[in-house]
């Protein structure tokens, strides 16, 4: 299947700069839909 080292480097590479972004967007606070134009116009 994978015979060469670089097919590993890259598979690896992949696995980890997923697994960072997946890291990076946990936590992230805030709503999760546009709220509406008059909801906007009361917190100003």
């Amino acid at each position: 299947m994978f015979s060469c080292k670089a097919q590993w480097l890259l598979i690896a590479v992949i696995v980890v700069l997923g697994t960072m972004q997946m890291l990076a967007s946990c936590g992230q606070k805030g709503d999760l839909y546009l709220p509406d134009d008059e909801e906007t116009e009361e917190r100003r």
